[in-house]
């Protein structure tokens, strides 16, 4: 593409895809692919243009190369962030690595965020499936007669969940007593 053959089409295009940017962002505060995909899907169904996907797309990267060099979009932070909070939700470290790997963030920065997480708690998977247990209402939360028959089921929930065997293990044969006294510890 030639901008200065239709310069009027170019600049409405980025104005555009701008526009739809700064408002995802003031909504979502996504990571770089989440961005990505989402501008380029509205340019596919909504704008329809006449500029090729090739084109396309290189108008995006720079919109979103000019968003991270002001601060706007920060995938680190974005990574710390979410890690934060899927630990809080009760997701085992596991759990949390395919979870930002599946939004597009840098291998480097999830291991970061993930030695962030082993540096200020001890044990972060054991107090996540602690929190899972509970609200789940599963483990030593049932009622005593009902344990031994959902075990099987409850070790399949924390695997599901990405948790080891010898963590559900540990968990489920927890007294009442017990997990309540490390449930208030957390």
């Amino acid at each position: 593409m030639n901008p200065t053959l239709n310069k009027k089409d170019f600049e409405d295009l980025t104005t555009n895809l701008k526009d739809l940017a700064y408002s995802y962002i003031e909504k979502y505060s996504p990571s770089k692919q989440q961005l990505k995909a989402y501008l380029l899907k509205k340019y596919l169904f909504k704008i329809k243009g006449k500029q090729s996907k090739k084109e396309v797309t290189l108008i995006i990267d720079q919109i979103i190369e000019n968003l991270e060099e002001n601060r706007v979009v920060n995938d680190e932070l974005y990574s710390d962030s979410k890690a934060r909070m899927f630990l809080r939700r009760g997701y085992s470290l596991n759990k949390i690595q395919q979870s930002l790997m599946i939004k597009g963030i840098d291998k480097e920065f999830i291991r970061n965020s993930i030695n962030k997480i082993k540096e200020d708690k001890i044990e972060p998977d054991f107090v996540s499936a602690l929190k899972l247990c509970k609200r789940r209402r599963i483990g030593p939360i049932r009622p005593e007669d009902n344990r031994k028959i959902f075990y099987k089921k409850d070790m399949g929930i924390l695997a599901r969940n990405g948790f080891s065997f010898e963590l559900s293990r540990k968990v489920l044969d927890l007294d009442l007593e017990e997990f309540n006294k490390l449930i208030r510890i957390i």
